[in-house]
């Protein structure tokens, strides 16, 4: 991982050298998805006015963020709010205990002291005067696949988005260098032009992963449910300065459903993953069984 010093001067210089593309130029023209017709969306919404928040949970500084921020820019007005530090595994926390500061960086992202469900929290109820059309977040460095998605700060921030009822899409990049986000961001922008255009008829969440290949090597896009993982690792002790022992969490486990029609699957042959995701975790088919075990 970045020093979040270097990675901050990084996202900067992003921000500041790539050039906006206009809506002739647009980077998605050669995308493996056909293109909606119409510059408006049935719904009134100008692609170039769309307002769009993004946030994340690698933090203000990751250049997954400074790449998604370029790559929608040309296509609606970008407000940013993201952690003040690195929230990976943050899942769906929210901060109860203390007030939550806001702050702006010199690209003008703006940050905060907590969760990426804080961030998109704050930003949609009291920060901003107008509700995002669309909400983004990433690009994560790493996958969220199969039961990642119950940690993840990145699905997170989407899903606190999609619950406020707003159209929300998770964005992570897969591999092991992150050299592609340019790739991702193209997926994403694709997605949100689409989803401007042919808006559903009630708020979506998805979950989107991305090879992190040139997006020339992409293998189509798959609609996908997710896999699942056999149990993580087990934690990793050692000793502190003071001598001290000290625990790492173990790494997630390697895949255990990853059979055609999963985001593992579309992963593994080079294609990008988009699965729909829900909020209610009801185990609907146990019902009958635990009304039977509590009546005995």
């Amino acid at each position: 991982m970045l020093d979040p010093r270097e990675a901050a001067a990084w996202s900067l210089t992003l921000v500041r050298l790539y050039p906006r593309l206009s809506a002739d130029d647009s980077p998605l023209d050669d995308s493996p998805f056909e293109p909606a017709a119409g510059p408006e969306a049935p719904h009134g919404i100008i692609l170039s006015r769309m307002r769009i928040l993004l946030s994340n949970d690698d933090g203000y500084f990751a250049p997954g963020l400074a790449a998604l921020a370029e790559g929608l820019g040309s296509i609606g007005e970008i407000t940013v709010v993201a952690p003040e530090r690195d929230r990976s595994g943050a899942s769906n926390s929210l901060t109860l205990d203390r007030p939550l500061m806001l702050s702006r960086a010199p690209n003008g992202f703006r940050y905060v002291n907590g969760t990426p469900t804080d961030c998109v929290h704050m930003a949609v109820t009291g920060l901003l005067d107008f509700e995002p059309d669309v909400i983004v977040s990433g690009i994560n460095s790493g996958s969220n696949m199969g039961d990642d998605t119950l940690y993840s700060g990145t699905v997170a921030a989407a899903t606190e988005g999609y619950l406020l009822g707003i159209p929300s899409i998770a964005v992570s990049l897969v591999g092991q260098e992150f050299r592609h986000f340019a790739t991702a961001a193209r997926i994403a922008r694709d997605l949100v032009e689409r989803l401007a255009r042919a808006p559903f008829g009630a708020p979506v969440l998805l979950n989107v992963n991305v090879p992190d290949v040139p997006y020339e090597a992409l293998r189509g896009v798959e609609v996908t449910r997710l896999g699942r993982r056999h149990k993580a690792q087990p934690v990793v002790a050692g000793k502190n300065p003071r001598g001290e022992t000290v625990y790492w969490v173990g790494a997630a486990g390697p895949a255990r459903e990853a059979g055609p029609g999963t985001d593992f699957h579309a992963l593994e042959r080079g294609a990008v993953s988009v699965t729909p995701l829900q909020v209610d975790l009801t185990h609907a088919s146990q019902i009958p069984l635990v009304s039977g075990w509590i009546s005995q």
